[in-house]
This record gives C-alpha cells, sequence and structure tokens, in this order.
C-alpha cells in the first residue's frame, strides 16, 4: 500500500492549517484536527488516514456553517438541510450534521414550531391557519403543528394586529380605514366576519363614530 509522508504542515486563514505530502496533492484541515489526529513532519500516513482526514474536516466545516446558521434564531431542520445544500454537501454529509445537531439540542423542530408561533403572537400577530401554513412550508410535522398552535386565540390575535397596524393610519374617514385594515387583516389570514368585527370594534375603540 502507498503511504504519504507529511513534509510540511503550514497555518493558513480561516482555521486552517495546508499539509504538503512528500507526493500528491497538499490538502488543508481544520487547525484542531491537526492536534487532535496528532499530526507533525515526517509522520505517514495511509490513503485510508488522509481519507478520514478530509472526511472529518468536511464534516467540521458543514457543522459550523449550520451553527453559523442557527445562531440568530432557531431553524427548522428542513431549514438546515436546505441550507447545506445549498453550499454543496451530500444528503449523508448532511444527515450526519443533523444527527449531531440534535444531540447537542441545536436542532428540534416542537421547540421551533412554539418559537415561531411566540414570535409571530408577540410581534406580527396572524391567523393560526396562516401559522400553520407557515410551519408547514418550514416542513415541520403535522402534529407537532397542531401541538404548537392549538391554543391561538385568532379573535385575540386580530385584535392585537390591527391595534397595532391603526397608528399608520391617522386621519382616515372609516371607509379608508375600514378598507386598508381590511386588508392588511386579510393579508394576516383572518376570515372575512372576524375581519369586520375587528375594525369597528377597534375603530370604535379610538373614539370615533361609525358611519355608512
Amino acid at each position: 500500500m502507498d503511504t504519504f509522508a507529511i513534509m510540511d504542515i503550514r497555518s493558513t486563514r480561516n482555521r486552517k492549517t495546508r499539509i504538503c505530502l512528500d507526493k500528491g496533492p497538499a490538502f488543508s484541515i481544520d487547525n484542531e484536527l491537526i492536534v487532535e489526529a496528532g499530526l507533525y513532519r515526517g509522520k505517514v500516513l495511509s490513503p485510508t488516514e488522509i481519507k478520514k482526514l478530509k472526511s472529518a474536516d468536511k464534516l467540521r466545516n458543514s457543522f459550523d456553517r449550520a451553527l453559523k446558521y442557527i445562531g440568530p434564531r432557531p431553524r427548522s431542520e428542513l431549514e438546515i438541510r436546505m441550507r447545506l445544500a445549498r453550499y454543496g454537501y451530500d444528503n449523508e454529509l448532511i444527515h450526519t450534521v443533523i444527527i449531531k445537531l440534535k444531540r447537542q439540542g441545536f436542532v428540534d423542530d416542537a421547540a421551533f414550531a412554539r418559537y415561531w408561533r411566540d414570535n409571530r403572537d408577540n410581534f406580527k400577530p396572524r391567523s393560526r391557519r396562516l401559522i400553520e401554513l407557515e410551519l408547514k412550508q418550514k416542513g415541520v410535522d403535522t402534529e407537532i403543528i397542531s401541538e404548537a398552535t392549538v391554543d391561538i386565540d385568532d379573535e385575540s390575535a386580530a385584535y392585537k394586529a390591527a391595534l397595532k397596524k391603526t397608528r399608520s393610519f391617522p386621519g382616515l374617514d372609516y371607509m379608508s380605514y375600514r378598507r386598508r385594515m381590511g386588508n392588511f387583516l386579510r393579508r394576516r389570514g383572518f376570515d372575512y366576519e372576524l375581519i369586520n368585527r375587528t375594525v369597528e370594534r377597534v375603530w370604535q375603540e379610538q373614539g370615533n363614530v361609525l358611519s355608512n
């Protein structure tokens, strides 16, 4: 079996170290793998050992990319899979990364669904139906979606959304207000009857009088 001797080990940018061999192309791996694998000048590597080093480096790179992606906010499993696929990682490697993320508590679709629902409720209230659709588009399981959205009150959500939005409509007459608020609530997924009740309620609570 051919063997390859390490002729040089040289640090590069981005936490990488370049490994130069006595024959064949050089390759780069994560700095930490140098220590973990006990690499040094003169060490002899088999083709199998080199392949394992490259695979370990690829796994570490893909895992780090996943962590960076979920850093700003939680992500669903499907979102992470799609993001890693965009970087060109194959399905087998992506599956390995997902398992590792789950073991460390970084991926949990149930927790993600609760986060999504609470975030919508606090900042962009919308109907239960629309939230369910959003979670479905993110690949969350139907049963998990049902558990996360079971206690959403559309009446309360529509009212909260309208209160936030009404500040954007100062000085409008009732018909203009009704049209613009109605369109806004429709985009948030609420049905016609609930929209009518909510528009009238918020309009009157602002000290206005209904008119036709």
